[in-house]
């Protein structure tokens, strides 16, 4: 296992194929999208997978595929299919908001993929063009339906925002009643490219009161090692529900992750700059030993948490990026 200075193992590569996305939500980016990077400055496929495969040799074993929107790239199946078949590899999985997914779900199911994370931040048609600047969410319903129907567990993920959707809170808890889905709360993040400004009075304990307010029979389940959502569950519902306390970071003490953006920089913390490029260093020549000792170090440096890390992004004037840019 590859071990960061604190102790912690590193085995949970979360790795953004793409930066580009088919909504403009506001908590990501502003309403005229970024400035997309060209097809040449990002990591092939073959790049990714030589990547994947050597994490997985030094002892990651689960392995996320994110954006942008991953389905935006083009021939993602086939990518999906070769990593998937990386021995030693114990979990594929993805995050995806659904507008392009619900095609390809049958074959996400016969690669193994047995989880799918879906954005969806309302159940409310003209909340939902608010938020992301397009009228989609019948095909977002349309990717829940057969993730489900295909039985591919759904981890719902809905950010949080202050005069936005704070009344979808409920409704999406109600979800929990009659579907086997995990419904998570997402704390707003500062990785929205300057298209607003943040609010922090709806965090996590806040929106963990306003459920138990209206589900009083609420309760606390036990959290897996490096869980970043605290789970509950309402006696009777199929499902659950998870709050991510993804600003106030409550959770860093136990990270275990690592994100390569689609431009190929390593990020060890979501609130860090990058530590180095691996994109440049596989077409400068680098082995898969040099490649290793570059990640070993890079993650021996991680952070002790995001409070550090925004610190040095601090001292370094750095600002931070869109989320759609470093990996969601």
């Amino acid at each position: 296992m590859i071990t960061d200075s604190y102790g912690r193992s590193i085995n949970y590569l979360r790795l953004a194929v793409t930066d580009r996305c088919n909504l403009r939500c506001t908590y990501c980016m502003p309403a005229d999208g970024l400035n997309w990077l060209p097809h040449r400055e990002l990591m092939t496929y073959g790049e990714m997978r030589r990547i994947c495969a050597l994490l997985v040799k030094m002892g990651v074993e689960k392995i996320r595929i994110t954006g942008g929107e991953p389905f935006v790239r083009k021939d993602l199946l086939p990518f999906l299919q070769d990593i998937s078949r990386i021995g030693g590899l114990r979990e594929l999985t993805l995050t995806t908001n659904g507008l392009l997914t619900a095609p390809f779900v049958p074959e996400l199911k016969k690669m193994g993929i047995t989880t799918v994370n879906l954005s969806l931040d309302t159940l409310d048609r003209d909340r939902f063009i608010r938020i992301s600047r397009r009228d989609a969410l019948d095909k977002a319903l349309k990717t829940l339906d057969a993730l489900l129907t295909h039985d591919i567990a759904v981890k719902i993920n809905a950010v949080v925002m202050e005069n936005s959707n704070t009344d979808d809170i409920i409704p999406l808890v109600q979800l929990t009643k009659t579907l086997p889905v995990s419904v998570r709360f997402i704390e707003e993040m500062p990785f929205n490219g300057g298209a607003r400004t943040i609010s922090l009075r709806w965090n996590y304990l806040r929106i963990l009161a306003h459920i138990r307010d209206h589900f009083p029979g609420l309760q606390k389940i036990a959290d897996s090692p490096h869980a970043t959502a605290y789970g509950y569950h309402i006696p009777g519902h199929k499902g659950d529900i998870g709050v991510i306390a993804a600003y106030t970071r409550s959770f860093c003490g136990s990270c275990n992750r690592i994100r390569i953006t689609p431009t190929g920089m390593v990020r060890t913390c979501l609130y860090e700059a990058g530590s180095f490029n691996l994109k440049q260093a596989m077409r400068n020549g680098c082995t898969d030993d040099d490649l290793q000792g570059l990640l070993a170090a890079a993650i021996l440096k991680k952070p002790k948490d995001g409070w550090q890390a925004q610190d040095m992004l601090v001292a370094q004037k750095l600002e931070q990026q869109s989320m759609a840019t470093i990996g969601g």
